[in-house]
């Protein structure tokens, strides 16, 4: 058998198609190095610089051949590269094997490419730390994971890079490990992400049990073949346990309580997990499996209702948390839920619309985040201040001393805010556009979109004020700090205005027909798309109701960010020290809502106590150790004593003895 073997579902795979397998052999091979070299040349830091980096721009120069020649050719089915039979167990044969289609070539540029850009940066900003080499490592390891999770042909397959991920997020959340709140957010990411990942584990079992098989193509053939499934108990309970397992590692309610506390790593970990690859593996699954969802209207009812509800949610807590990545933390977890709003509406093109206009601006945030607390982290190490240079009342004026990342950062703030012309406007208008347009047949999603277009204004409010606590106003760093502000070198700028660009530009890629353009990333993903299509097609709005849905966001957009500037440069902001602590509501909001108390208190707590008292002490020690092991010492030493009680080491009673017992067993025989 060869290294690998070449079949499609309309023709083989030619040219750069045929090497997909580099896409994953690249970031592994990166990984091994710089695994090798963590060990033993943990200082070699300037291959390390040319190995983390050369991986990742090499895998995306493979994507965007493949891209390419997916563009000249337009293959109606996917290419499958079998690599080799993985699980050949009876009727059950799953292939190690590669999906190439219009949707994993989206995802393959945006995870290669934003990744790419979040290396390089990752040269900058983690040059002085001590574990350079192992943090390379597992950044690497984290793409190939994430690659073989939207690459993969089959459940089984994907779900070797859905814990892969999984591995890599506990390994660089808690990459500081030597303090104990790294290591414990660490824990909780792998944790709430086991606890989501049973469900997927569930609907794969099931989708075997009544299809027959768990690759991708052949669960869309069979779903295609059965249309008398739809609104099936079957299908919605597959697709409850499927979205389960997306609400873990996309953070949705009730799961979504690691991603917060996931800022504990390094920043260009947070850009990487929040941007271009973990959190958005729970949206490519529900797209990967659109068939299922569309024959499952109640499934996605509850998909839109929890994505609805999860961006207004979290938008609200990002209105009062002063760690600037904390309030770009709860900023994910609030567009994923419009992500989700929009695939549970039944527009999954707008859905990954917005998964790839996302990854532009908020890779930009945090790695503009990573640039102003790598130039106040020097400031207060110049001073030997004790200040925390993530809290954004320590902050203020910095567009003086930094005006390349204010401006670049400015750029993201106005395309996730939602303006006019620039990335983020296109793909979240689209997602509200058409949650308005389902209410016309299900008017519970009227709820939803005037939920949506609730969380897009305090997604301004809380971006301006981000913007203004941090780059506006007076200083207060200190007299002291201020002298050492400056500039991020160019290592970690250059990636910066690349993604500015991108930021500006990216909504091009799908715009709609009302400002010209022909839907382009719409008609690009019908060959995935078009099989739930069958089930249920969404008609989008048009004429003066479309324009009322655009002047509406515009409007909501324009008003958060005025009302967020406003609110934040009328008010007197004091540094962290000397603020007041939070009161009423606000207090509230500052704390959560004390969700993770709650979890602490009615979860967490009571299965230490049943752990600890139960397990432990009444199985472990009481049953394990008590009657099993000891019990069992015990009756061995006592059967022991028992046998030493006739050994007397005199041979005449050993001889009497053997001489009675003789004669009981001839008296047996004989009698």
């Amino acid at each position: 058998m060869t290294l690998f073997q070449e079949t499609a579902a309309a023709a083989p795979a030619p040219g750069a198609i045929g090497l997909a397998w580099l896409l994953l052999a690249l970031p592994m091979a990166g990984f091994v190095i710089n695994g090798a070299l963590s060990i033993w040349r943990p200082r070699a830091k300037g291959a390390v610089s040319v190995v983390g980096p050369a991986v990742l721009i090499a895998s995306f120069a493979v994507a965007v051949a493949i891209v390419l020649q997916l563009w000249q050719a337009s293959p109606e089915a996917p290419y499958i590269l079998r690599l080799w039979t993985w699980l050949p167990v009876d009727t059950l044969r799953i292939e190690f094997a590669l999906q190439i289609d219009q949707l994993a070539a989206v995802m393959m540029l945006v995870i290669t490419g934003v990744g790419s850009l979040i290396h390089i940066f990752s040269v900058g900003y983690m040059r002085t730390d001590d574990g350079y080499a192992r943090y390379f490592a597992y950044l690497n390891l984290f793409v190939a994971f994430m690659l073989v999770l939207v690459l993969g042909s089959s459940m089984p397959v994907m779900f070797i890079g859905w814990e892969g991920v999984g591995l890599c997020s506990y390994l660089l959340i808690g990459f500081w490990f030597n303090d104990k709140a790294n290591a414990d957010a660490g824990k909780k990411a792998f944790i709430v992400n086991r606890i989501g990942d049973v469900g997927f584990l569930v609907a794969m079992f099931a989708t075997w049990q009544v299809a027959g098989t768990l690759d991708f193509a052949g669960v869309t053939a069979w779903a295609s073949a059965h249309p008398e499934l739809a609104g099936s108990g079957v299908i919605t309970a597959i697709t409850l346990f499927m979205f389960l397992g997306c609400t873990g590692k996309s953070a949705q309610i009730p799961l979504y309580v690691w991603l917060p506390d996931a800022m504990a790593g390094p920043t260009p970990v947070s850009a990487l997990i929040h941007a271009a690859t973990m959190v958005t593996a729970g949206v490519y699954l529900v797209v990967r499996t659109s068939v299922l969802f569309s024959m499952a209207p109640l499934t996605s009812t509850v998909v839109a209702g929890i994505g609805a509800l999860t961006a207004l949610f979290a938008a609200t807590i990002g209105l009062r948390q002063y760690d600037i990545k904390k309030v770009l933390a709860y900023s994910t977890v609030s567009q994923l839920g419009y992500m989700f709003l929009g695939v549970g509406t039944g527009a999954y093109a707008a859905g990954v619309f917005h998964l790839v206009t996302h990854a532009f601006f908020k890779a930009l945030l945090f790695l503009g985040a990573g640039s102003v607390i790598h130039a106040m982290h020097h400031a207060y190490h110049a001073t030997h201040s004790h200040d925390d240079a993530q809290d954004m009342r320590n902050m203020g004026g910095l567009r003086r001393a930094m005006p390349w990342t204010f401006a670049l950062m400015g750029i993201a703030t106005l395309a996730i805010a939602g303006f006019p012309g620039l990335s983020g406007f296109f793909s979240k208008d689209e997602i509200l556009a058409g949650a308005f347009a389902r209410g016309g047949e299900q008017p519970i999603y009227y709820l939803f979109y005037g939920m949506g277009l609730l969380a897009a204004l305090l997604t301004a409010f809380y971006m301006a004020r981000l913007m203004t606590m941090t780059f506006l106003g007076p200083n207060r760093t200190g007299e002291a700090e201020r002298a050492h502000l400056h500039e991020a070198p160019w290592i970690m700028i250059g990636p910066l205005v690349v993604l500015g660009i991108l930021s500006l530009v990216g909504g091009a890629i799908n715009l709609p027909p009302l400002v010209g353009g022909g839907a382009g990333l719409e008609h690009w993903l019908e060959p995935v798309t078009a099989p739930a299509a069958r089930f249920f097609r969404l008609e989008e709005p048009h004429g003066s109701t479309e324009l009322f849905l655009v002047g509406a966001a515009v409007a909501i957009g324009l008003l958060g960010l005025a009302w967020g500037y406003l609110a934040s440069s009328r008010r007197a902001i004091v540094p962290a020290r000397e603020a007041a602590p939070e009161t009423g509501f606000w207090r509230a909001v500052y704390h959560k809502y004390y969700v993770d108390e709650l979890y602490d208190a009615v979860i967490v707590r009571p299965l230490l106590w049943i752990s600890r008292v139960l397990l432990w002490g009444v199985v472990d020690k009481g049953l394990v150790d008590g009657a099993a092991v000891n019990g069992s010492a015990r009756l061995s030493r006592g059967l022991g004593w028992i046998g030493s009680r006739l050994q007397t080491g005199q041979v005449g009673v050993y001889v009497v003895l053997f001489l009675v017992g003789a004669l009981w067993v001839l008296r047996v025989v004989v009698g």
